[in-house]
């Protein structure tokens, strides 16, 4: 079943409680929580005193995209909340050793460990380190800001992983963030995604609940590409 994790932007954070209450009212199983700490990313947003309170303060589940330099250091603060998911970036290590190490240390506490890639990094770069991950995270517009149009080329980075996780019989969720809302999302599903990640599309909608229950009945479609030949 495909999943819809709703991202805690746009909502201002002096009203992030009260929007992610309507959302479990909707049925919604996960946050999908955007850590941003104005250096890997410009802007600022969510510090961990502000998700310890919506652990606190709620009962939904957690998936925290932490957009932050520097992982290895910084990853220790947040291993403490009841997060299933906690992803970095591939892009924010030096090296791969950190990025193994990170890895380790989030799965050593029994949580599950994502990995994001920005839109120009090539699914390919990751492939040698599936095995690492339980979840990968395409991103579909440039991390950082709320909004943006989804980005096209990020199908078929999305059809690769499909690919290359189906043949290594791997167990890992294609999480897909970025400009997706009901227009698109059936492309994204049937190109592999199996978590939809919506800020904008789900914070305006009328009808969370609805949407909800859209995207769980969303499924994979093949498009024929097949030409018919007229018989002369």
């Amino acid at each position: 079943m495909i999943k819809l994790f709703p991202s805690t932007n746009p909502s201002p954070e002096n009203a992030l409680l009260e929007y992610i209450r309507n959302l479990q009212e909707a049925e919604v199983e996960f946050l999908h929580c955007d850590v941003m700490d104005g250096i890997f990313v410009k802007n600022k947003c969510l510090d961990i005193g502000l998700l310890k309170e919506i652990a606190d303060k709620t009962t939904i589940g957690m998936d925290v995209h932490l957009m932050i330099s520097e992982p290895l250091s910084n990853i220790s603060q947040y291993l403490d909340l009841p997060a299933t998911y906690i992803t970095t970036h591939y892009e924010a290590y030096s090296n791969i050793q950190g990025m193994i190490k990170v890895s380790k240390y989030i799965r050593s506490k029994k949580k599950l460990a994502g990995l994001s890639i920005k839109p120009n990094t090539p699914i390919e770069n990751i492939f040698n380190y599936l095995p690492l991950f339980d979840l990968i995270l395409i991103m579909s517009v440039e991390p950082g800001e709320s909004g943006q149009p989804f980005m096209d080329s990020s199908l078929d980075k999305i059809r690769k992983l499909r690919e290359e996780i189906d043949k290594r019989n791997l167990n890992i969720k294609i999480e897909v963030d970025g400009g997706i809302n009901q227009s698109n999302m059936q492309r994204v599903v049937s190109a592999g995604a199996d978590i939809l990640v919506m800020g904008n599309a789900m914070y305006i909608c009328s009808d969370r609940a609805k949407l909800v229950k859209d995207v769980k009945m969303l499924y994979p479609i093949v498009e024929d590409t097949t030409t018919d030949i007229p018989v002369i």
